[in-house]
């Protein structure tokens, strides 16, 4: 039995501001918890907005999957809120994506089971090929 470990590139950003090592961490592991094999990469951008808005600690994330890209903005008054918030939006989306795809495929063994069906009544071979098409 073997293990297969993806580890998902994480690419931190800290716009006017030096983010600190407990932060990136921080970041790093509610990261991991996106269940997903298709993550390429996370990129993170944490920037501080107005001054005059006491809920002005920014997070911004992107993660890039083949198709569409995931992002989520999200702001609170600490980071590392914005962040969790960010974070489980990301796995509601995650989640949608797989559903849909697990639909699309179960939508195609339908239709080539359909036309499978139908070619066994009229008797005649019929290659995979013309059914997929």
């Amino acid at each position: 039995m073997s293990i297969k470990v993806i580890i998902m590139d994480i690419i931190i950003q800290s716009l006017g501001f030096k983010a600190g090592e407990s932060i990136e961490s921080f970041i790093a592991e509610k990261l991991n918890t996106v269940k997903s094999d298709k993550i390429v990469r996370a990129n993170v951008i944490l920037f501080k907005g107005a001054d005059s808005d006491p809920e002005n600690n920014y997070c911004e994330i992107r993660l890039e999957i083949p198709g569409n890209d995931l992002f989520v903005k999200k702001h609170s008054a600490y980071f590392e809120t914005s962040v969790s918030e960010c974070v489980d939006v990301l796995k509601q989306q995650v989640n949608k994506n797989k559903e849909k795809h697990v639909h699309n495929l179960q939508a195609n063994a339908v239709e080539i089971q359909d036309a499978m069906l139908a070619a066994d009544t009229d008797d005649e071979d019929v290659d995979l090929e013309d059914v997929v098409k």
